[in-house]
């Protein structure tokens, strides 16, 4: 994920300020009642420069629904129990877990909050898909790999960007998904105040929820008050991830909605304003790479992404940091081929070059 500037005309205005402080101060932001009968949850994201997620308690006539569950760690784990407590419910209370994309912030203690109360686990079809591409994590860690050479990235750092395969948590572990969802569906049923909004780009399944009753928007991490969202693709395919996200912010850009509720950072108003940051931020972002590969010979993925402004200096970009930079970059790439502009060059490796 990447910072975004803000102009003085596309201004959005702070209203989880709480939250903002918390994020500020490095600290887990409080329990809050946003609405009646609905509360954000904040559980810790260790070892991530994202902190903390923010997962959402929904009363509805058809019964609690959580929107996103929070890292696979006992210390997100006991957050949320007690979370969840203090809203005066207990997590054996929940109907229904909502997800909002597969990532293991957002989906890691489905499968748990699922055995403690019998709640019915509910994903797009598509990440739904996803998870069962890979058959364990060593897939994935091998197939990343290989991705990662054709970037362009050396055998000494390829370590260092790939997860153990032995890490805490795996998705491949988090339980099963009961409800496919797709774009219009009401996941609490008929008459309840739910709509599913498809919005990939993130993931394939991203999927955002409009709560109709409280004129909020859930937006996971599609998006975010402050940073851009990953968008790299699968290393198994050359999906237009950019292209889908840019297709899915047009989407949702004329949803004035009175407050926007994403997954981290904080709750803000002035949607249609930070779709207009991010559209801009992207369309910046291509032209920084179309300057590069204008000045260079054919370089890899990675150099490319080494000779782009980033929020920290590349240097300081390691391990998964420096991983999801080149697959953002590989996304913007990828979106240049597809508007005829560049080629990746003939053979399995890159050497982007301008057409």
């Amino acid at each position: 994920m990447t910072e975004t500037t803000t102009s003085a005309g596309d201004a959005i205005r702070v209203t989880g300020t709480a939250q903002q402080q918390a994020w500020r101060d490095r600290v887990l932001p409080p329990v809050e009642r946003v609405r009646p009968g609905l509360w954000s949850i904040p559980t810790a994201f260790p070892d991530n420069p994202l902190r903390y997620v923010l997962s959402y308690l929904i009363e509805t006539r058809a019964g609690l629904a959580l929107v996103d569950t929070g890292w696979p760690s006992e210390q997100a784990w006991q957050a949320l129990v007690d979370g969840v407590r203090e809203t005066g419910h207990e997590l054996a209370d929940v109907d229904a877990v909502i997800v909002t994309h597969f990532h293991g912030d957002h989906f890691g203690l489905a499968g748990r909050v699922r055995e403690a109360s019998g709640a019915r686990v509910a994903m797009h079809r598509l990440d739904a898909t996803v998870l069962r591409t890979f058959e364990s994590l060593g897939d994935f860690v091998d197939t990343d790999r290989e991705w990662l050479r054709r970037r362009g990235v050396p055998e000494p750092e390829l370590a260092e960007m790939l997860p153990p395969v032995d890490a805490e948590g795996p998705l491949w572990e988090q339980g099963q998904v009961d409800v496919l969802l797709e774009d219009g569906d009401l996941p609490m049923g008929t008459g309840t105040p739910l709509r599913v909004v498809w919005t990939p780009g993130h993931t394939p399944g991203h999927i955002c929820l409009v709560h109709s009753d409280h004129d909020v928007l859930l937006t996971g991490d599609h998006v975010l008050p402050r940073i851009s969202p990953n968008i790299s693709p699968s290393p198994l395919g050359d999906e237009d991830t950019l292209g889908e996200f840019l297709d899915s912010l047009a989407l949702i850009g004329d949803l004035d909605v009175a407050e926007v509720l994403p997954a981290h950072e904080y709750r803000f108003s002035g949607l249609p304003a930070r779709v207009r940051q991010l559209r801009r931020h992207h369309e910046q972002r291509l032209a920084e790479i179309l300057a590069v590969l204008d000045a260079g010979n054919g370089p890899t993925t990675l150099e490319v992404a080494g000779r782009l402004t980033w929020s920290r200096p590349w240097e300081q970009n390691r391990g998964f940091i420096r991983r999801a930079a080149i697959g953002e970059t590989y996304a913007h790439l990828v979106h240049l081929t597809r508007r005829g502009l560049i080629t990746p060059g003939n053979g399995p490796d890159d050497a982007w070059r301008r057409v």
